[in-house]
Parts: C-alpha cells; structure tokens; sequence
C-alpha cells in the first residue's frame, strides 16, 4: 500500500528521523571534540626529533636553527610579501613553523616561528640532546664535558659514549637526593612547623584566657626545644643532601656553539630523540604521562604535573557530593511527603526550579559574602580567636568551596529526588501503612529505598556540573599553586580551611595567566582532557552504585 507524503508526516517517521539525526549528530560532535583534544594535548608527551637546519632570510646571515617541531601553519604569500618577506615562485601560500628552540637562558625565548622554505641542509642529528630542567625550560644541543665537583670525569669529545652514560647516572642520583630533600622539607621539617604554629596558638591562647601559668610556661618551652631539636637534627641532615645535590656539573653546546655550564641539579631528564628506537620512544612517553599525573607543577604550571589540582578537584567533588546529598533529599521529602500542596508549595518548587539557572558566579559572590566574611569570620571570633587578625575560616578554602558548590547542585537534587518520590505508586504507601508501618517507617523503608536510584541521578548531575565549575571557585578557595595538599599527616588531617587545586582552575590559568603561552598551549588541552576524564570517573562512579540500589531494591517494585 503506497504511502502518501500526509499520511507519512502524520504518523511522525520525520520527528522520529529527525531526533536520530540530531543525537547522532551530537554524539559524533563530541566525540570529534575529545579526539581533537587527546591529539593537541596527548602528543605534547611524545619525544619529538630534533631538526637541526642553516636559516636564510633575504639580505641576512645565515644562521643555525635547532630544536623540536611544535606546530605549523600555512600563511598566504601576501601577508609575508606585506611585511618584506618573499615567497616561492607559483606558491599562494607558504609552510610556517614554530619552532620550540629551548635554551630560554642563551636566546632570551624558547620559541621561534620560521618560514619552511628558508631551511636548508636540514639534518637530525643523533647526538642532539633535549634536557628538560626544573627553571628556563628545555635545552637543546650536544653534551661536553660531566663533572664531578671540579673534575671532570667524562668528555663527549672524547668518548660520546662514556660520557652519556656518566651523565644519566649523575642525573638518576640527582634526582633521587631532591626526592629525600622534598621528604624532609614538605614531611618531617613541615610536620615540625606545623607543630610550633599549634604550639605558638595554645600559648596565645593562654594568654586571652588569662590562664598561662608557669607549670604551663614551662610544659610549652619543653615541647618546642623538643621540636627546635628534631629540626636542627632534620636541618644538618638537609645541608649535607643540599651540599651532595649541588656537587655535580655539566657543560654542553648550544647549536651556535657556546659552550654553557649547567648544574646536574637542575635536570629533570635528558635524552636523544633523534637516537631513540619505537620502545625507548615509547617508555619516555609513559615516563612523561605519569610524571603529569602524579608530580607537583613547575615553571609557572608550564612543566611538571597536575597532581595537586587532581586531587584537589576529586576531594571537594566528594565533599559537595557528602553535603548536598542529605540536604537535597530531606527538602524533596519534606515537599512532596509532608508539605500541604497548595500555593506556597508551588511558590518553593518555582523558586528552587529558578536557581538552578541563576549564573554561578553569583554562588560565588554569595559564598564569598555569607560563608567566607560572615560565618567564616563568626567561626574565627568564636573558636579560633587566638589566630586572629589572622583568619582561619574567615578566608577562602575547601570547606567554603564545597559547600557554595554544594549550595549551587541543590537544586537539581532536590528536582530529580522529587520526582523519583512522585513515581512511587500511591498503593505501595497505603499498602505498608495498612500492614501497621507508621509513616517514618514507610518512608525510611518502602519509599526512600525505591526513590535511591533517582536520588543517585541528581548526585551524577550535581557532580558533573560542579566537577567543571570554575568561577565560584576563584572566590571561595581555588588558587593557582597549594604548596601542601588538604589532606595529610598533620592533625586534624583534612584541612578544611586551606586553599586547594582544580583542574578547571589550572585550565584557565594556564591558557591565560601563562607567561609563556606557546609553552602553556598543549598542557592546556592535556589539562581539559585529564579534567573530562575525571569527571566521566566520578560519574561512572555515581552510575555503578545507582545500578546497585537499582537491582537491590527492584523487588519492591513488583
């Protein structure tokens, strides 16, 4: 039977059609984005040649170019003519390349742009090295000569071989001092001072309580000589792993030829990608990885890692989620169980429907004014006076973060668990209540278990937008390096009153508040995929245990 163009719109196949193409196409415009982000952001940890090549501009020297490829472009031959620079013959266009030639301390900048059609007798030469440092960013050229102290114990001129590998072995113990001194300094010798500062507040303390007596006086003096002589013993121990770090040195040649001395200290890794085989390659890759997840940040967030800002972001997320939850299901309770529905119900449902629209930033105003000055402050006067005038939570940190962002996801808790309440049979509520249960009883047991799978929908919801919120954050505890993390050793363990690290934060700093933005560019997408990742993990997370409730409870369904 043939179907005429009326009877086909009718029967709604276009709307039906219609809506698949629009999810396929959004599916497949998300998943380019995060493949387009993986690409920009993963190869930043792939070691890339070195190209070493003579750069001839028209009416200029020769010069020797040497360095890694970071990007490249093309430019039309008019806006190079436009600035006196020429184009080959019959091209409309020519290649641009930006040229990551390190040794920021030599050239002044580690970046260069340079026209393809002007390098000549490119080569990649085996021997080139790429160092990464802790300060001035990367180095490229040829080792010379591996000291130790003042002597000298290899020469690349010499024996390239010897040399090379006494060098990774300076390095490899390098490397291991400054993982003992950052022990020391961020564990054992932080652990001191945090007890003096708690030693320093008791005894203030004291004294506004007009209470420090002499047994007391006394009682204080003894724990600080005690503390003050496990640092002095920290603190002999510190100089000779500093006097044994800075022992070792190295020259090497920039591609000019200058010859530079540098300390082995600064070396975070060296290697010769142009020299490098597919599993070498391929170990430096994952090297890379994990230092990014799981090292401190350097060079102004440039280098280094992100695990500060990951764990920052985990543990408020966790704490939102621990905060919004019982208060999110309580009020639906109240709304849908015991409010009479009349107007003023419909008014609260209006409202709590409207904040879930109102820009975050004015969480963040309100969470600044209210929870930081106002009760921070309250807090500060009531129980931590002898702090003051320096504030303990009458300034930005954890606690006020998570609970603004907990203050922003209410909402749509509070929706998605009231209308997991709404589609309970009314019969299974009469049901319990005719077998004896009291109301408490019904609702602890029958309804609240049947209503978990959507209560676990408004968490998943909640942690997805407020894993990715940022700017709330940059007024109520966010910053752009803790030296500590939140959590640690020193009592009370979780410091709910210190600032912390988020990856969205890190995101924005780094793309914009970098000093160095060709630097900062490829952690920026590494950066945002790492930060969709976690959120995907989390949410996962909330998934797994709402499936759980979901099969546990179906019986009561049936």
């Amino acid at each position: 039977m043939r179907v005429t163009p009326k009877e086909w719109f009718k029967s709604g196949s276009p709307f039906i059609w219609l809506n698949a193409g629009a999810v396929a196409i959004s599916i497949i415009m998300v998943i380019g984005l995060l493949i387009f982000i993986a690409m920009k952001g993963l190869v930043h940890f792939y070691p890339g040649a070195i190209v070493k090549a003579e750069y001839h501009l028209p009416g200029q020297a020769t010069t020797m170019i040497m360095g890694q490829v970071a990007d490249s472009e093309m430019v039309p031959a008019k806006q190079l003519e436009e600035i006196g620079l020429d184009v080959p013959a019959g091209q409309i266009e020519a290649e641009r390349i930006l040229l990551k030639v390190g040794n920021r301390d030599v050239y002044g900048g580690d970046f260069r742009w340079v026209l393809k059609h002007h390098m000549q007798n490119e080569t990649f030469p085996k021997k080139a090295i790429a160092i990464e440092r802790r300060e001035w960013g990367n180095f490229y050229g040829y080792l010379g000569k591996v000291k130790e102290g003042d002597q000298v114990i290899a020469d690349a001129q010499v024996d390239d071989e010897a040399a090379w590998a006494a060098f990774q072995q300076q390095i490899e113990r390098a490397l291991d001092i400054h993982d003992d001194i950052m022990d020391i300094q961020k564990d054992e010798i932080g652990a001191i001072n945090y007890g003096i500062e708690r030693l320093r507040l008791k005894e203030r303390g004291y004294v506004l309580d007009n209470a420090l007596t002499d047994e007391r006086k006394a009682e204080l003096a003894e724990a600080r000589a005690e503390l003050d002589g496990q640092y002095k013993v920290l603190q002999v121990e510190l100089n000779k792993l500093y006097e044994a770090f800075n022992r070792d040195h190295f020259t090497a040649f920039e591609m000019g030829g200058q010859e530079v001395e540098l300390e082995v200290s600064m070396v975070v890794r060296a290697f010769r990608p142009n020299a490098m085989g597919p599993l070498d390659k391929t170990a430096h890759y994952f090297s890379k990885l994990g230092e990014f997840l799981l090292d401190d940040p350097r060079e102004a967030n440039t280098e280094g890692g992100v695990f500060p800002a990951i764990f920052g972001t985990v543990l408020m997320v966790i704490l939102m989620a621990i905060m919004v939850t019982p208060l999110g299901v309580v009020a639906a309770v109240y709304l849908r169980e015991y409010a009479k529905q009349g107007f003023m119900t419909r008014v609260i449902r209006i409202a709590v429907n409207n904040l879930a629209g109102v820009p975050s930033i004015v969480y963040g105003v309100f969470g600044l004014g209210f929870f930081v000055y106002f009760l921070g402050g309250t807090i500060d006067e009531l129980f931590f006076p002898e702090a003051l005038p320096s504030p303990t939570f009458g300034t930005s940190g954890l606690l006020w973060a998570s609970i603004t962002l907990a203050l922003l996801t209410l909402p749509v808790v509070i929706v998605a668990t009231e209308e997991g309440l709404a589609r309970i049979p009314r019969m299974m509520r009469e049901g319990s209540l005719a077998l004896g249960a009291t109301k408490w009883e019904t609702l602890s047991r029958v309804v609240l278990p049947m209503a978990s799978p959507a209560m676990m929908t408004g968490v998943i919801l909640a942690v997805a937008r407020a894993a990715g919120e940022v700017a709330p954050l940059m007024l109520v505890g966010v910053v752009k390096l803790a030296p500590t993390l939140p959590l640690n050793g020193n009592y009370p363990f979780l410091h709910l009153d210190q600032k912390f690290m988020h990856l969205g934060f890190h995101i924005y700093d780094v793309g914009f508040q970098s000093p160095n933005v060709e630097a900062a560019r490829p952690l920026v997408y590494a950066t945002a995929l790492l930060l969709v990742i976690v959120i995907a993990l989390l949410n996962l997370s909330a998934i797994a245990i709402r499936n759980h409730l979901r099969e546990k409870y179906k019986a009561l369904e049936m």
